[in-house]
């Protein structure tokens, strides 16, 4: 009886366990085809950001060739996201914030995923909610949905996929990467992170790592 007890409390540990990570798991972690050798070390998949030359929000073209030589950091958002973007956009303010008093130099490009809606002049007004250094800071957009959709699919393995919000207050519903993805000079995404528990720590030793 004993063991049967010990048995019944083991597989009971066992469910809670699975329980807990898929409630745990949130946004897209790249496809199992593209496993990498470390937790979010994707360097020698070649994913490579390509050619680009959209609109900021302070309404001026930038592109790709605006960051050459230079390491950045990206993510997926849009202004009228009802939950996740508000809190991935302050952590990247405190990572913004930690760098600067790291004196690390690395620009942030965030790229809308509601282009439509989302003009330079809602960007700007979004990015006022924020701690934003717009110096190093980009917020992109100014294409069709379509093309941002196609490149978060061909270069960072995830989707974009629009669908009905429940309400007037939530008109539209979203579903994009919730990862930070770490690019370098050429372009080539290096390492990815947890949008929503980054660790600003990590993230400078590894731009300092790439930039060596």
């Amino acid at each position: 009886m004993k063991l049967r007890k010990q048995k019944w409390a083991l597989f009971v540990g066992f469910l809670t366990l699975l329980f807990v990570v898929s409630a745990c798991s949130t946004g897209q972690q790249p496809n199992d085809s593209q496993k990498q050798p470390a937790a979010n070390d994707v360097s020698d998949l070649n994913w490579k950001v390509p050619d680009f030359t959209y609109t900021d929000q302070n309404g001026k073209p930038f592109g790709l060739n605006d960051l050459k030589g230079k390491v950045w950091l990206t993510d997926f958002m849009f202004t009228r996201c009802p939950d996740i973007c508000p809190p991935m956009t302050a952590n990247l303010s405190k990572i913004q914030q930690h760098l600067k008093d790291e004196g690390i130099e690395a620009e942030i490009v965030s790229f809308s995923v509601d282009p439509e809606h989302d003009t330079p002049e809602v960007l700007k007004k979004f990015s006022s909610n924020f701690k934003v250094d717009e110096s190093h800071w980009h917020f992109i957009t100014g294409y069709p949905l379509p093309e941002i959709q196609a490149m978060v699919k061909d270069t960072f393995k995830g989707n974009v996929q629009h669908q009905k919000g429940p309400s007037e207050d939530v008109p539209l519903l979203v579903n994009h990467p919730s990862q930070f993805y770490l690019i370098d000079g050429e372009g080539k995404v290096v390492r990815f992170y947890d949008g929503l528990q980054p660790d600003p720590k990590q993230i400078a030793n590894d731009i300092k790592e790439v930039q060596k």
